[in-house]
């Protein structure tokens, strides 16, 4: 029990600090990724509304591609291939250099694509379950469309898909760990470098485990929050 107290200690003795810093790591890449998901997803749910076909089938392949691609390979191909791509049109313009992609951005950017492929799928969702009279009223309030969207749809379209997104950031949370394999320093590297130096793999994998589940249930717990919050302000309105 002392051994376990000493390793999990904080300090030159322990491995703490640099689990914390791990914890630390992977909620700023969740929380950098969720915006630009949210904004993607929700960009993508309006172009497969358009009445353009164009538009819409593209919104359509990109959810197909980034549905069906297992994350792990999506996060290679945005490291490893965006790199090379990159460095490639530089090539291409006569230059010479040497571009890395910070791991910490390749994870941010590939969670982000898959993110807001799903999360369109949730967008579209509640936006079908908003009764087209929504947006009849607000035009015949004299509303633009844009009026409309913000002052009308927007509030509902948030409650109803609430739920579908907190399951959706629940996934996010747990696909963190993948970016370990790139060597951004998150809770399952630190906890692998951890176990591996220090022969205990239950104990350190098992502390990954459970920073694991107070993340989640934490999160459970905003999200009920903010449920709650948004069912009062419909109330009060």
């Amino acid at each position: 029990m002392e051994q376990t107290l000493t390793l999990l200690s904080f300090g030159p003795d322990g491995w703490g600090d640099q689990i914390a810093s791990g914890v630390l790591v992977t909620v700023s890449l969740a929380l950098a990724t969720l915006p630009l998901g949210l904004v993607v997803g929700f960009l993508l749910a309006l172009a497969k509304q358009s009445d353009e076909k164009a538009l819409k089938m593209a919104a359509e392949i990109y959810t197909t591609i980034f549905r069906g691609l297992p994350e792990l390979l999506t996060l290679f191909l945005v490291y490893f291939g965006l790199q090379i791509g990159i460095r490639e049109a530089v090539a291409a313009l006569g230059f010479e250099s040497q571009i890395e992609i910070n791991s910490f951005l390749a994870g941010m950017i590939a969670l982000g694509v898959v993110f807001s492929a799903f999360a369109s799928e949730v967008f579209l969702s509640a936006f079908r379950a908003i009764p087209a009279g929504q947006y009849e009223g607000g035009y015949a309030l004299g509303l633009g469309k844009v009026q409309t969207m913000i002052k009308i749809i927007l509030p509902q379209l948030i409650r109803i898909a609430l739920p579908g997104l907190g399951n959706l950031w629940m996934i996010l949370l747990k696909e963190t760990a993948l970016v370990s394999v790139i060597g951004l320093p998150d809770i399952l590297r630190q906890a692998g470098i951890a176990a591996r130096v220090s022969k205990e793999a239950f104990l350190f994998f098992g502390t990954a485990c459970l920073l694991f589940l107070v993340l989640a249930i934490l999160s459970s717990i905003v999200i009920r929050y903010i449920e709650r919050s948004v069912e009062r302000s419909e109330v009060r309105v």
